[in-house]
């Protein structure tokens, strides 16, 4: 069998390959070096020292791939602190920041298949990079470094600094006492990813973890926060609801890296982040008295900024992809930046999403209001006369050339004409997002990292989402 080796090219976050074909020890070897060296021609004026993070996460081989990058990164005269063990994605943005180092390289694939494994580069402010930096590093592949005398090479933990600053930001008594007195049951689906021992970790005292070992098969599956791999997480739930019937029943996903987060209401009923950032919204809003600008991506829920508009908060929309979302970060006050991948951040923190961080701020937000993350999201429907209901579909492309044509085809045949309603706006600034007339929205865009085609679509009912996406499914295929 024939393997088709893609080019090094970093998407919306990273550059991902599969493993063995396009992701090799002798390309991630050459490439490392020359993150570091971009990282340090962009931050080396900001940075104190020469010294890059390098981490990695659970999948296969990642921590093969690590030693490999810090032994590159050092032998190219940068000094290199290389975890003990793995840790979340935004643990060594954070330790970049907190060590003001040049950056961090991580080994990640995030919440690819298990064939995959990635290469993220963050920044010396403790979040990935803009695009202006990977295409920096993607000008000088294959170009040689000049010889430098090799740096020091030494060996951190990653989660105890990490894990104090999020304690900081939240009232961790407040939610250990709740689950003490079985007040507040969690139950938490790492999808035997980096999030494993997490809110443990931050709460001292014991959730339900489910899918904490360690298995880069991911159970035949992707450790990716969606109904469809989510099984044992949603009948812990269920059993849950007849063991505690008087608790308030939180459940909690994680992506591969820990920074991509997903709930369940007290029933089992999935929710995105499409449900869990208004839900966040009122929180820091009411309660904690945040102050600054709400940023959602053009896949963000209509609620958000109809809910923002309660609040007299303005909202700040970029493409998909929370790269955008650190960078505006940087620019402005921000209260909470999210995408309804699940990827949520917040501007008293790091620019950086963080899952948990996300759910200590959930689990405070139901242990303060009382209420179940369900009738929290209905009341704030209520509160905004909208309801709406989302789904995200995703359709494998044969390769890259077929992606090539649908978006020829996107370019040159928009549809005026969507499952029978007419298009009154398209927003092309990532991907194509149609409106209709009855604000029902469809968004086709690409995935930036897989031969992948992605079909996002809020409307008044699920029926009539399922009937957009069956329509976009069939636009693709034909």
């Amino acid at each position: 069998m024939a393997f088709t080796i893609n080019p090094i090219k970093f998407g919306t976050d990273g550059w991902r390959g599969v493993i063995a074909a396009d992701f090799t020890f002798e390309r991630v070897a050459m490439l490392a070096p020359i993150a570091a060296q971009v990282l340090a021609d962009n931050y080396g004026d900001t940075a104190t020292n020469r010294t890059v993070i390098v981490g990695y996460d659970r999948r296969f081989m990642a921590e093969d791939f690590a030693k490999l990058t810090a032994e590159a990164v050092q032998e190219a005269g940068f000094d290199v602190m290389l975890s003990e063990c793995f840790a979340p994605t935004p643990a060594f943005s954070w330790a970049a920041k907190a060590h003001n180092a040049l950056g961090a390289i991580v080994m990640t694939a995030s919440h690819n298949p298990a064939a995959y494994l990635g290469f993220k580069v963050k920044s010396a402010f403790g979040g990935s990079v803009p695009p202006e930096i990977t295409e920096q590093i993607e000008a000088k592949l294959g170009q040689s470094l000049p010889k430098a005398k090799p740096g020091k090479l030494t060996m951190f933990a990653p989660w105890e600094s990490y894990c104090q600053g999020l304690q900081q930001k939240v009232n961790i008594a407040a939610i250990k006492n709740a689950i003490a007195s079985d007040k507040l049951k969690v139950y938490v689906d790492v999808m035997h990813g980096a999030a494993a021992t997490g809110l443990e970790r931050l709460l001292s005292c014991p959730v339900e973890e489910i899918n904490g070992d360690r298995d880069p098969l991911f159970g035949g599956g992707a450790p990716e926060p969606l109904p469809k791999y989510l099984p044992d997480f949603f009948k812990a739930i269920k059993a849950g609801a007849k063991q505690y019937p008087d608790s308030l029943r939180v459940g909690l996903v994680f992506d591969g890296d820990s920074d991509r987060i997903a709930g369940a209401d007290a029933e089992g009923n999935f929710l995105s982040s499409q449900i869990l950032i208004p839900i966040l919204i009122e929180h820091l809003a009411e309660r904690k008295n945040f102050t600054g600008e709400i940023v959602k991506t053009v896949s963000g829920s209509d609620l958000i900024p109809r809910l923002a508009a309660s609040y007299g908060r303005s909202v700040y929309e970029t493409p998909i992809g929370y790269k955008y979302i650190g960078d505006r970060m940087l620019q402005a006050e921000v209260m909470i930046g999210g995408e309804e991948s699940g990827g949520i951040g917040y501007g008293t923190h790091i620019p950086e999403r963080d899952a948990l961080l996300s759910a200590l701020y959930v689990l405070e937000a139901v242990v303060e209001s009382g209420e179940e993350l369900g009738t929290i999201y209905k009341r704030l429907q209520q509160k905004t006369n909208f309801t709406a209901h989302y789904d995200r579909i995703d359709l494998p492309l044969a390769n890259m050339d077929v992606r090539a044509k649908l978006l020829e085809r996107l370019q040159n045949e928009t549809p005026k004409e969507v499952a029978g309603m007419t298009v009154v706006d398209c927003l092309d600034v990532d991907g194509y997002k149609f409106r209709m007339d009855d604000n029902t929205w469809l968004l086709i865009r690409f995935s930036g990292t897989e031969p992948v085609l992605r079909l996002y679509c809020q409307a008044t009912t699920m029926p009539e989402v399922r009937k957009v996406l069956e329509w976009a499914r069939d636009w693709a295929n034909s």
